[in-house]
């Protein structure tokens, strides 16, 4: 049965709506009875319907951060002159996950959850856009990390409802060492006894193996640089370890472990190819949108080069690279000088025509 867990509630994460958009049956089989979606919108749909903004979650990530540190006035995704949809992905604890999942959805909770991939997510926004708000095409999809594999998704699946695209920190195709990360990340929580083969009772049940969790992130999450450069310190912490333990294992110990598995998976079979028996190029090819594909340099799980290769498949697209030295954990926005990038190459795909 679903568990309680009071991190995933408005009081954490601002106002949004659970939207319902009914049964979703889902890619490898079997379905969401009562798929709920979370969702957090900015600004106003115009009449014409054709100012809206798609944007995209990433791996244990929710609306709360674009709130907080992407959308505003004085950014690009700029509510005063576009309708900016967040919409959470499914299983990131505010979305249909497997420890929410309840009534209509009883007999998939906890470790019966299914097996949901990207695309499921994207299908379910896409019914959310066009049932619930009457939105055919969007001006804007963009999304970090997850969030990005969920934009490419969009720009081979739905090629004509999306005018321009920006994957920011993520590739169309999950590589083999983030496969492998995402199964060391899972094991990390499994192997806790307390996960009890994912039918505990509250995730404190599951402490240890969600500090492991936290702590592959330091590894590979920051870069080598951020870690010799103390970076550390701009956040007041007086070491690594107690940056370890004030940041990132409060951060992950308040979640779901079952809701980061459902993400791990996933990531970890991000793949727009399997839309073309394989072939990246052809599925890449079907891409109509202006793109800006936005890597970060110091990034670990995504590097430069890995946009690269795709860019050269991808019509349409040019590249931005972000100086971070924060690695793939700069999409937090803890440096200054992050978002400012960020503002300035979506601004100008904004502009584009």
């Amino acid at each position: 049965m679903a568990i309680e867990n009071p991190y995933y509630t408005h009081e954490f994460h601002g106002d949004y709506d659970l939207i319902g958009i009914g049964q979703l049956d889902l890619e490898e089989g079997g379905s969401i009875p009562d798929c709920r979606l979370a969702v957090a919108t900015f600004g106003t749909l115009n009449q014409a319907r054709d100012n809206a903004i798609l944007v995209t979650t990433w791996f244990s990530g929710t609306h709360q951060i674009f709130r907080d540190v992407y959308i505003g006035p004085e950014h690009a995704l700029n509510p005063e002159k576009y309708f900016i949809v967040v919409v959470d992905q499914i299983g990131n604890g505010l979305s249909t996950s497997p420890h929410n999942a309840a009534g209509a959805n009883a007999g998939i909770a906890m470790s019966r959850f299914p097996h949901v991939r990207i695309g499921d997510d994207v299908v379910a926004q896409e019914r959310l856009l066009r049932e619930h708000f009457g939105i055919e095409q969007l001006q804007l999809v963009t999304g970090g990390s997850m969030g990005a594999q969920q934009t490419y998704e969009w720009m081979v699946r739905f090629p004509g409802k999306v005018k321009r695209a920006a994957p920011i920190a993520g590739t169309a195709q999950t590589t083999p060492h983030d496969f492998l990360f995402g199964r060391a990340l899972v094991e990390a929580i499994t192997s806790d006894p307390g996960f009890k083969d994912g039918e505990y009772s509250s995730n404190a049940e599951v402490e240890a193996g969600l500090k492991r969790h936290a702590g592959l992130w330091a590894v590979l999450g920051f870069s080598t640089e951020f870690w010799k450069q103390e970076a550390w310190r701009a956040l007041e912490f007086d070491s690594k370890e107690a940056f370890l333990e004030g940041f990132l294992e409060p951060y992950f110990t308040a979640m779901d472990p079952n809701d980061l598995i459902c993400m791990v998976w996933k990531w970890q079979r991000g793949d727009v190819a399997r839309h073309t028996n394989g072939d990246l190029s052809a599925a890449l090819g079907r891409n109509e949108a202006t793109a800006r594909i936005i890597p970060i340099n110091e990034d670990m799980f995504f590097p430069v080069r890995d946009h690269e290769a795709e860019l050269e498949l991808t019509p349409h697209a040019t590249i931005r690279v972000i100086d971070d030295v924060l690695g793939h954990l700069a999409l937090f926005g803890i440096a200054p000088t992050y978002i400012g990038q960020v503002d300035q190459y979506l601004q100008e795909l904004l502009d584009a025509d």
